[in-house]
């Protein structure tokens, strides 16, 4: 067993006894929907940061002709 499966089970125990049983499909929930957020923002950023070099490139063209 490597030390982060061993970590990953330490973890879910410890939560399991904290949290319980019932509230630990909510908490999941919570932080898969929480991960989709963040996933989705920072995808628009780096289209953003595309989309501005694409433009740069453009106007790099025009100024070489």
């Amino acid at each position: 067993m490597s030390p982060g499966i061993g970590s990953l089970l330490v973890i879910a125990v410890i939560a399991l006894l904290i949290f319980g049983p019932k509230k630990l499909p909510e908490i999941g929930k919570a932080f898969g929907s929480s991960l989709r957020e963040f996933k989705n923002a920072t995808k628009g950023l780096v289209e953003d940061d595309d989309a501005k070099t694409d433009v740069k490139k453009v106007e790099d063209k025009k100024e070489v002709q």
